[in-house]
């Protein structure tokens, strides 16, 4: 009985007609191979992604180690009191994407909020009991005891001078620095309160929230205890499927990808609203009062939006100060342009006689963005408007050359392409 019930069993899974009745070992022996091989798949993939996911999200880790500095008085901050001992900060969905640049959803006294800290050196360290210590050595360790107020503002400032370049406007941001700093309001900045700010400006989305803190289109910063700062909640997505896992959003057709986003997106004009947003965004970017900055990873990923549908920059991480890539471009060697790449797709050319990089970039923000509108605003676009769109979207990709040289046509371009797309929705509901 028991010999028939397994060949029933085996029947039901691994289906034959009569005539190979007489192999029934044969496709006995394959089928319970193929079981097993499916078996070890399931498993292997639970696992990978369960280690994955371990190794990605450890926001415990993070509040460990920001507490721990913040009972020995190594840190301060305005939220370090309700982050550690109050437990007002709730940590909810783990949106990390590298293991040293953690990303929590979260909630703090009733506001939806996203909470961002950095964990590379207690990471790097291979004993869990190391943890702490490294980090307090290598990140919290200026400024040292006994300086002074006038050397910490200088000491700022030549911090601002290396990455935003030498602006007129520094000064009055070093002094929003040290306002952050004295977050108790007391006129003094403790060494607790100026090494937490000094490593939250090693940060580079936390040195681009400060520059572009009085821009709508950037995140507001909430609050930071060291190193660790919340910001106003997360964005919705602009498209879903970037939510994918990275290895899955290739195997995606076009087509696909085309009918995802129309269906899971938002409609049309609220899409034209958020890239409405998006181009004044890069309007903000391009000679701001601290200076130029670079997109260096514009994909919709990146592109986030309010519940009304305003554009909110999702990421700042990939958008880097000019003098920054500058830095990065001088008199680096190359072979080919791709060797002057800056981030994912900050590229300038390479001059092949001298064989060194150019200072100036191939494509600015606005061609890059255009390039990006393509496949997000053509789709689903009403008839009267798709043509003409299209032809202003391929005239922007095309904007190349030193930023001196398109600055007029830049400027026209990106206003032309704001009118266009102003005028089908305004008047409307959608407006």
């Amino acid at each position: 009985m028991r010999r028939l019930r397994r060949l029933a069993h085996l029947v039901l899974f691994c289906p034959f007609s009569k005539g190979l009745q007489g192999r029934l070992p044969g496709l006995r022996v394959r089928c319970v191979f193929l079981a097993w091989l499916g078996v070890f798949a399931g498993s292997w993939l639970v696992y990978t992604r369960y280690s994955s996911y371990s190794e990605l999200c450890r926001g415990h880790v993070c509040q460990a180690v920001i507490c721990d500095q913040y009972h020995k008085g190594i840190i301060s901050g305005s939220i370090c009191q309700d982050l550690c001992e109050l437990h007002l900060v709730e940590w909810r969905t783990c949106l990390s994407v590298t293991p040293g640049q953690q990303v929590y959803s979260g909630l703090w006294r009733d506001k939806d909020v996203t909470i961002k800290c950095g964990i590379e050196e207690a990471l790097d360290s291979k004993a869990q009991t190391d943890a702490a210590p490294r980090r307090e050595l290598v990140l919290f360790d200026k400024p040292t005891r006994g300086t002074s107020i006038k050397e910490f503002r200088e000491m700022t400032l030549s911090f601002l001078k290396a990455n935003l370049g030498d602006l007129p406007s520094l000064p009055a941001l070093v002094g929003q620095v040290l306002l952050m700093a004295d977050f108790n309001k007391d006129n003094r900045v403790s060494l607790a309160e100026a090494k937490s700010v000094w490593a939250l400006l090693q940060r580079n989305e936390f040195l681009l929230l400060l520059s572009l803190q009085e821009k709508e289109h950037a995140s507001r910063l909430l609050g930071y205890c060291g190193d660790l700062y919340l910001t106003e909640g997360v964005p919705h997505g602009a498209w879903h499927a970037a939510a994918l896992p990275p290895l899955l959003r290739p195997l995606l057709p076009p087509a696909l990808q085309g009918a995802l986003q129309q269906w899971l997106g938002p409609a049309w004009p609220w899409r034209a609203k958020i890239a409405i947003g998006l181009l004044e965004f890069v309007e903000e970017l391009f000679h701001g009062a601290y200076g130029t900055f670079y997109m260096c990873e514009t994909t919709l990923a990146n592109v986030g939006y309010t519940a009304t549908y305003d554009f909110k920059m999702a990421d700042l991480q990939q958008v880097a100060p000019e003098a920054a890539v500058r830095r990065f471009l001088q008199g680096r060697r190359c072979e080919h342009s791709a060797d002057c790449t800056y981030g994912r797709d900050c590229r300038a050319p390479c001059d092949r006689l001298m064989r060194q990089c150019k200072g100036d970039l191939i494509q600015p923000n606005l061609a890059k963005v255009c390039a990006l509108l393509r496949g997000y605003l053509l789709p689903g676009a009403p008839a009267d408007l798709r043509e003409e769109l299209g032809t202003q979207l391929r005239t922007c990709t095309t904007l190349s050359g030193l930023a001196s040289q398109v600055e007029a046509h830049h400027s026209l371009v990106l206003s032309h392409l704001k009118t266009l797309l102003w005028k089908k929705i305004s008047n409307t509901k959608y407006s």
